[in-house]
C-alpha cells in the first residue's frame, strides 16, 4: 500500500452517504485517504435512534460527540457521552450507542484500522428503503462485523 499524504478535508467535506440507521453519514477519510490506518465518519443521528448492538472483529471504534445527547453500550456497561465527550470501544466488545437528545445530534466516529466506511458504502447501494436485517447483517459480515442484539431503543427504552 502506498504511504498516505497529508490532507485537509474542508468543513462539510467528504462523501456523503445515508446513515445505514437514520439520518447522515458523512465519509472524511478511509482506507484509500490513510493508507489503511483509520477511518473518519461524520454522522447525524435523529433523536432516540442508534445502531444494533454489534460488534468489530478487527476495528476499534471511537466517538467524539461534537452536538447531542448520546448514550453508549459496550457489554453490559451504559455510559453517557453528552457533547464534547469520548468513548473509546476496543474490538471484541459488544456495542451500540443512542441519541437520547430532543433534536439531531452530531458524532465523529473514528475506526482504526480503516475499512468500516466500506460498510457504509455498501449499505447505501440498498438505500432509500427499508432495509432488510437479513441484508443489513450480511453486509455487516462481510466488514467483519457481527450484529448480536437490538438496539438501546429496544432492550433500554428510556
Amino acid at each position: 500500500m502506498t504511504m498516505p499524504r497529508a490532507f485537509v478535508v474542508p468543513p462539510g467535506g467528504g462523501t456523503l452517504l445515508p446513515n445505514p440507521v437514520a439520518g447522515d453519514a458523512l465519509i472524511k477519510a478511509g482506507t484509500a485517504q490513510t493508507a489503511g490506518s483509520a477511518a473518519v465518519i461524520e454522522v447525524v443521528m435523529p433523536p432516540g435512534r442508534g445502531p444494533v448492538l454489534h460488534v468489530h472483529a478487527r476495528e476499534d471504534e471511537m466517538w467524539w460527540v461534537l452536538e447531542g445527547d448520546f448514550r453508549f453500550r459496550a457489554d453490559d456497561e451504559l455510559m453517557h457521552g453528552p457533547a464534547g465527550s469520548f468513548v473509546f470501544v476496543p474490538r471484541g466488545v459488544a456495542h451500540c450507542f443512542q441519541n437520547i437528545g430532543d433534536v439531531p445530534g452530531r458524532v465523529l466516529v473514528f475506526f482504526t484500522p480503516a475499512g468500516m466506511e466500506r460498510f457504509f458504502e455498501q449499505v447505501a447501494g440498498h438505500l432509500p428503503g427499508p432495509l432488510a436485517l437479513e441484508t443489513f447483517a450480511r453486509i455487516a459480515h462481510d466488514q467483519w462485523m457481527e450484529v448480536v442484539g437490538p438496539p438501546l431503543s429496544e432492550t433500554h427504552p428510556l
